[in-house]
């Protein structure tokens, strides 16, 4: 059974969820570009830095709201934050 959760929960999860995956998109992103800023005359890394950066501070403010309002232990709140920094973990699980 699917525990029920209130708007306010529901809503802070959601948009946890809809920065996640940006994010690890940026941080991707920003690896090419570094990348390709040492092996090419290509230089990105100052427009994605920031863009990674904003994404990833958006991501820690909706990491703090849900936990905040799932009331999750420490460890399921720091898992999820660990698992921020892991491109390929980019889909948080919902409840707690």
């Amino acid at each position: 059974m699917i525990p029920s959760v209130d708007i306010k929960t529901a809503s802070s999860l959601h948009r946890l969820r809809l920065v996640s995956a940006p994010e690890a998109v940026s941080f991707l992103l920003l690896l090419v570009c570094s990348v390709l800023k040492r092996t090419t005359e290509f230089n990105a890394v100052p427009v994605m830095g920031a863009i990674h950066g904003i994404l990833f501070v958006l991501y820690v403010l909706f990491w703090l709201d849900a936990w905040n309002r799932t009331k999750w232990s420490f460890g399921t709140a720091a898992l999820y934050f660990v698992l921020s920094v892991l491109p390929w973990a980019a889909s948080t699980p919902s409840g707690g």
